[in-house]
């Protein structure tokens, strides 16, 4: 009798545990963590990713904001979650420079990489009476002196300064010469007003006083050029340098994450990118598409690493 019951207790054990085995990932939902505050290009973004992701996961996905230390606390908390596939995460641009800055011992290798779903290029920007009619005039300038020119866009060490002082360093100058601002909307007043010479900004926040007539776009810093734009010319297309960088964002999870649920989320995470009503979204807010999952996002970031780090060095913020 009590080998019966022996025998019972491990069949119900083993269908239990094979009931579990069978399980579809996801059973429960889901938290998306943002390191960035509500209203954001990054919180904008993550949110159409979580709710057009819910419809291909079959579960609620509660974004959740964590923000400080400029961007390190959310970025630090998701690399430190359980690696379950219950704990999610936007990762940004700032990720590419916080081991360079020593801002915090985290990069792109503590992730699971799930896919990359938007980068941003900016464009060089300068007042509609500027002497550098074109890229090439703006960059001879620079490889007379550098330190003459002042440009702006945003915050020191930000992508707009990094992406500044890598185009100089192309450019074979040295001595960038950037004042910072807090934000886009600053930068482009300094430059109206004649105290600045050039600017790095997204073409989102420069189109008004583009149609105003107030300033003139000489490239854009993709490798193509941006079909909101078209008629803007790309550096290789404008100037002797070639040089492309971008801000970008993507989906994370912890490392670790089982094979198995890292290859549904990514996915889900590529259909939803090309998905009409993500396309609709982000060109409505003027945000770029993108898609490169696992590997593809991995090359990228490592690419990025190398890049950011040199654009720091050349903005002379690390040696």
């Amino acid at each position: 009798m009590k080998s019966i019951k022996t025998l019972a207790a491990a069949g119900l054990a083993l269908a239990l545990s094979f009931g579990t085995a069978l399980a579809e990932y996801p059973e429960r939902p889901i938290t998306l963590i943002v390191p960035w505050g509500a209203g954001g290009g990054s919180d904008g973004t993550a949110r159409i990713v979580a709710r057009l992701l819910e419809e291909k996961l079959g579960q609620p996905i509660n974004v959740v904001n964590r923000t400080g230390g400029g961007s390190v606390i959310g970025h630090t908390e998701i690399a430190r979650s359980k690696p379950d596939g219950y704990t999610l995460g936007n990762i940004t641009t700032e990720l590419s420079m916080f081991h360079w800055l020593n801002q915090a011992p985290v990069s792109y290798k503590d992730y699971t990489l799930i896919g990359l779903y938007n980068a941003d290029y900016g464009g060089v920007f300068v007042a509609a009476d500027s002497p550098f009619k074109t890229l090439q005039d703006l960059v001879d300038a620079m490889r007379t002196n550098a330190a003459a020119i002042p440009a702006g866009g945003a915050n020191q060490g930000g992508v707009n300064h990094l992406s500044y002082a890598a185009m100089v360093a192309a450019a074979g100058a040295k001595g960038a010469f950037w004042v910072p601002s807090e934000g886009a909307a600053p930068a482009l007043q300094l430059l109206t007003s004649g105290a600045i010479k050039a600017a790095i900004v997204q073409f989102s926040e420069a189109k008004a006083l583009m149609d105003a007539g107030e300033i003139r776009a000489l490239a854009t810093l993709d490798t193509e050029r941006n079909s909101n734009f078209p008629d803007v010319p790309t550096v290789a297309e404008a100037s002797d340098i070639e040089f492309s960088i971008s801000g970008w964002r993507g989906l994370a999870a912890p490392k670790g994450l089982p094979q198995d649920v890292s290859a549904k989320l990514e996915k889900a995470l590529k259909d939803v990118v090309a998905s009409e009503e993500y396309k609709k979204f982000m060109a409505d807010r003027q945000f770029g598409v993108t898609f490169a999952g696992g590997s593809d996002f991995e090359a990228y970031l490592a690419a990025k690493d190398k890049q950011f780090g040199e654009g720091l060095k050349a903005a002379g913020l690390i040696k």
